[in-house]
């Protein structure tokens, strides 16, 4: 974390520059056995994507809403940094009524058609994959976001004491999730760049999105995203462990 660095966003431009090439989320799903590595710069390629996305197909700018409805997933931790990327509130598990804009995975299709402005799909399977056929609707982030440009502006400066994030009712603006994030680092067990922090919280707390995205990107470490890691068992865990040199675990 750099003494400019305001906002989500600046945290990932901040890491970007200091080492691309380190890992950043590595990604499970032990319902699918789906493994993903992303590293800084594969991940910022995705944001950088999904930032012109949001900009530029879908019109959205400093002081929208984005209602979230997706689990803890590497794709979730993308649209986050986008949202932050173009100054967008996201809204995790939002109202898709009170939304411009609404980023749904397979399973809150329904409650996201509430949502009477632009919204997008998510087949959350691996490697990224589309759906089968698109939910009526909505667009199919995975056809979508691959022709978008992989470097990003935004139109308009994004303000970071404005809200940029609402999470179980409470409203953080850019500047306090950042400062926030690299304040709980230490209590995480987050001690700089190396930390290596499993997370198998859920996205729907400051405290899971603290622990599996915002907190090591300040403090130059990275997570191991596990999702339904319930279905592991303790050998198996210990395991994971030692093979991600995991250094701090959250369940």
């Amino acid at each position: 974390m750099n003494a400019t660095d305001r906002t989500p966003a600046d945290l990932l431009t901040s890491a970007l520059a200091a080492d691309p090439g380190r890992p950043l989320v590595t990604f499970y799903d032990d319902a699918t056995g789906e493994r993903v590595e992303l590293s800084v710069a594969t991940f910022a390629n995705w944001v950088a994507k999904t930032a012109n996305l949001l900009q530029g197909d879908l019109a959205t700018g400093p002081g929208d809403r984005v209602a979230v409805l997706l689990p803890a997933h590497w794709q979730t931790a993308v649209w986050l940094l986008a949202c932050s990327s173009v100054g967008a509130v996201a809204d995790v598990a939002g109202d898709p009524a009170a939304a411009d804009v609404v980023v749904s995975g397979p399973d809150s299709l329904d409650a996201a058609r509430a949502c009477t402005g632009e919204r997008v799909a998510l087949a959350l399977r691996p490697l990224g994959g589309r759906f089968p056929q698109t939910p009526p609707g909505f667009i199919d982030y995975a056809v979508e976001v691959p022709a978008q440009g992989d470097r990003f502006a935004p139109f308009a400066p994004v303000d970071p004491e404005e809200p940029a994030l609402i999470v179980a009712g409470r409203e953080f603006s850019g500047a306090e999730v950042v400062e926030l994030a690299a304040s709980e680092a230490g209590a995480l067990g987050l001690t700089g760049p190396g930390s290596r922090l499993l997370s198998g919280l859920p996205y729907d707390t400051w405290e899971g999105l603290s622990a599996g995205l915002f907190s090591p990107l300040a403090v130059g470490g990275s997570v191991v995203l596990c999702r339904n890691l319930d279905r592991l068992d303790e050998e198996a865990l210990a395991k994971r462990v030692e093979t991600e040199r995991v250094t701090t675990v959250l369940r």
